[in-house]
């Protein structure tokens, strides 16, 4: 189908603060034109209960997190989050819009996790810090009145990859468990050959060339962004991982390597459920108040998780 109208409309505000392609300037000015491209064009941010911010021992160095809680009594599941943004650009409120939609729609903490940034911090910084986050809050959880055997992870696009690949290494490194790994417009593999790479490269904010430079960011020279915790799409066995939510767009260059990780998760035995918006670009799930089908796709994956903390809950009683 066309792009929706509320596409068009908020490309086109974004086409106004004529902000250049990021693979154009340095990561530094990459990551300030984000900032100034979210406070020019605001989402709306649902009303929770509470947020909190607090730093937390990470691989390298301390990583902030910001803890939402809802309005309700806890302990509640757990929703770890990953910011998008190529692994170089974007903060903890990139994704404060879809964290307080999902807050409200499961009844969970969610904790987003301010990972460290490339070119800085090349792979795997990101995703040990995203793992050694999660692993923090599992210990944690009494503290935290969290539920922990509750647990889902979600990201949009390089937090898409980042959360499919904390899936990963929690099962070869034998935990902790989770339940459930949503995926919005994710990063799934470093090649780019695929046909929506090359049909929608240009025109729909996310370009092909601007996604091979964050992928130069995030490898460097001499790294391998074939590694499966890179591509995830490229690990050997894809078996034994939790139920999965995938949600593509329309006019993203990423559409069909979502797809195909979604195939590739099903056909080894795992439960998944891909959706694809149409006429939505990359990381529409972030415009709340802008594009309905963000709220829409929040309630989708929402429900989906809840259906996997409800499958576990029923496993363990039997």
């Amino acid at each position: 189908m066309p792009l929706h109208p509320q596409v068009k409309e908020l490309m086109q505000k974004r086409t106004a603060l004529d902000l250049p392609d990021n693979h154009r300037v340095s990561p530094e000015e990459a990551r300030a034109n984000a900032r100034r491209g979210k406070q020019a064009i605001p989402t709306v941010k649902e009303p929770i209960g509470d947020i909190s911010e607090r730093h937390i021992p990470g691989p390298a160095d301390d990583i902030t997190v910001r803890i939402y809680r809802p309005d309700t009594q806890g302990p509640q599941p757990l929703i770890m989050f990953f910011h998008g943004g190529g692994w170089v650009i974007g903060d903890l409120d990139t994704e404060d819009s879809i964290s307080r939609g999902l807050v409200n729609r499961v009844n969970a903490v969610l904790i987003s996790v301010d990972y460290r940034l490339a070119p800085e911090h090349r792979f795997p910084a990101a995703v040990e810090d995203c793992y050694a986050a999660t692993i923090w809050a599992v210990e944690n959880s009494q503290e935290l009145v969290i539920d922990s055997s509750r647990l889902a992870v979600a990201g949009t696009s390089a937090g898409g990859n980042l959360s499919a690949a904390v899936c990963q290494i929690a099962r070869d490194r034998c935990g902790p468990e989770i339940n459930h790994q949503v995926l919005f417009c994710p990063v799934i593999d470093s090649s780019l050959n695929r046909k929506s790479a090359i049909d929608n490269a240009e025109g729909y904010s996310l370009t092909t060339k601007g996604m091979k430079w964050f992928w130069d960011q995030y490898i460097g020279p001499n790294g391998n962004g074939h590694h499966p915790y890179a591509s995830v799409i490229n690990a050997n066995d894809l078996s034994n991982l939790p139920d999965a939510t995938v949600i593509a767009a329309e006019y993203d260059p990423l559409l069909d390597e979502a797809a195909d990780y979604a195939s590739a998760l099903t056909a080894a035995g795992n439960d998944v459920t891909y959706s694809e918006y149409k006429g939505m670009i990359h990381g529409f799930n972030g415009s709340f108040g802008l594009i309905d089908d963000a709220v829409k796709a929040c309630e989708q994956v929402a429900s989906r998780i809840l259906y996997s903390f409800n499958k576990n809950k029923a496993d363990k009683t039997h």
